[in-house]
């Protein structure tokens, strides 16, 4: 049963069919992507200007790239992360996520104005959740096998959607128990954390069965190695694969996207809440033209 509300703060989304888009705003010197383009604050205020123009519902700021590079340490990462939200706070009306796995940062930027922990670890840190529950916070459940910033070059799975639902199942839970509601409980497959590209094509045509398992799911896969590997691209020429992944992943029932180009992931979100809410409404439609003896009875004993 795919979930139908997410809560972010105080604001509680209905998203039945209808995706949200969170724009990603690294405030580090080494990302993948932008290669610190937004690292020095005054960038990434002007960053997060044009993603909140473009249509973003929420903002996920972070302050340590995925994977290997130069370690930060976590004073470091406080001054890269803090003062962002803070600015970000001041400037936008728009609930705020932080992209760490270090319950200390976290529970600082909760005070500093966010509302949800992207924890892409699986919560390894055993302070993340409660100081989640404590700020009344949503938390991102990511899989990844190994941890955040190590090389995962050959990763083996059994079953590799077996082995990723298992997984965020059991982070769920662990969720759950340190007081948790449902609606604050995100899932995220952690495509390339750990993944082959087959393996993370392969959880993307999955979506549906994760999304199945009752909470939101949020989808990464924008410019992502998996995308640049099928196609033979690079970093700056996956635009248009990303878009296919989102419309895919929202129409099997990813509910948050995590992307850099938020204005044309918004046009395909909002194409697809479209089309799921017709399909939802010509199904209700024809259930309630159907004669009532062909209707499926519910036993009321």
């Amino acid at each position: 049963m795919h979930a139908t509300r997410l809560c972010l703060g105080e604001r509680t989304y209905d998203i039945t069919d209808r995706p949200l888009v969170m724009g990603i705003l690294n405030r580090t010197p080494d990302s993948f992507y932008d290669k610190g383009t937004t690292y020095a604050l005054d960038a990434l205020v002007r960053r997060a200007h044009v993603l909140v123009d473009e249509g973003a519902d929420l903002l996920d700021v972070g302050g340590v790239k995925a994977g290997p590079g130069p370690a930060v340490s976590e004073d470091e990462e406080m001054e890269r992360v803090i003062p962002a939200l803070s600015a970000l706070r001041e400037r936008f009306d728009v609930p705020l996520s932080v992209d760490t796995w270090r319950a200390s940062v976290a529970a600082e930027a909760y005070r500093a104005g966010a509302v949800v922990g992207n924890d892409i670890s699986g919560f390894a840190d055993p302070g993340y959740l409660p100081a989640a529950a404590a700020a009344g916070a949503t938390v991102v459940a990511t899989h990844i096998r190994l941890g955040p910033r190590i090389p995962d070059p050959e990763p083996v799975y059994d079953d590799v959607v077996e082995a990723v639902a298992g997984y965020l199942v059991e982070r769920a839970s662990w969720a759950a128990a340190a007081g948790l509601s449902p609606e604050r409980i995100v899932l995220d497959a952690g495509l390339d954390l750990g993944k082959t590209a087959e393996q993370s094509l392969t959880l993307l045509r999955a979506s549906e069965t994760l999304a199945d398992l009752g909470h939101p799911l949020l989808l990464s896969a924008s410019n992502k190695t998996f995308l640049g590997v099928i196609l033979g691209l690079e970093i700056g020429e996956r635009r248009d694969a990303s878009l296919a992944a989102t419309a895919l992943g929202a129409a099997l029932g990813c509910r948050i996207m995590r992307v850099h180009d938020v204005a044309a992931h918004r046009q395909v979100c909002t194409v697809m809440a479209a089309i799921t809410a017709a399909h939802r409404s010509m199904q209700h439609r024809s259930m309630q033209d159907r004669p009532q003896h062909d209707r499926p009875q519910h036993d009321t004993r």
